[in-house]
């Protein structure tokens, strides 16, 4: 019987050592993943204060505990159908490290979260190389769980050059 419990202790140890946790969460009819390190805390959707002169997928922002956040719709950014907010619809808030080693915090209005899981970084493959609304700059790569796939999403490229980058280069236009 030890001999089970330690073998069990074995795999739970080997597993976190080795695997990624990653937070789903659904957008449209996809399911796509951010590292869950990356992922500061999950709030219901509220009503943003609007910045002028931002790209389209700028919801606004929101004061969390102080701190001005910029919220971004990633349907509307990632060019899929708009859909209205209800009450699945969450705003998940994340942490990124720019070039210069700062941190910054972006909130990503998607329509739900739907599990977290353990991957081992070896069953992530890479992303084909496709022209579309998503760059594949922006993606880790593509796993399968319980014969479903999900885009895991590469947060520090998406929130620094997919989207910072591109809200102040629409600020300095104007």
């Amino acid at each position: 019987m030890d001999t089970n419990l330690d073998t069990i202790q074995e795999q739970i140890d080997h597993k976190n050592e080795h695997d990624d946790q990653v937070l789903s969460f659904i957008l449209g009819n996809e399911e796509y993943g951010v590292d869950i390190l990356t992922v500061q805390e999950i709030k219901g959707w509220e009503k943003t204060t609007s910045i002028p002169n931002t790209p389209k997928y700028v919801m606004g922002a929101i004061n969390l505990r102080g701190a001005v956040v910029p919220i971004i719709d990633l349907r509307v950014r990632f060019g899929l159908n708009e859909v209205t907010y209800n009450d699945s619809t969450v705003v998940i808030i994340l942490r990124a490290v720019d070039s210069n080693g700062s941190q910054k915090i972006i909130g990503l209005v998607v329509d739900g979260v739907s599990d977290v899981y353990s991957l081992n970084p070896k069953e992530i493959q890479s992303s084909p190389d496709m022209s579309g609304t998503i760059h594949t700059e922006y993606v880790n790569g593509l796993a399968t769980v319980a014969d479903k796939m999900i885009v895991v999403l590469n947060v520090n490229q998406l929130i620094n050059d997919g989207i910072l980058a591109s809200i102040k280069k629409s600020l300095n236009a104007e």
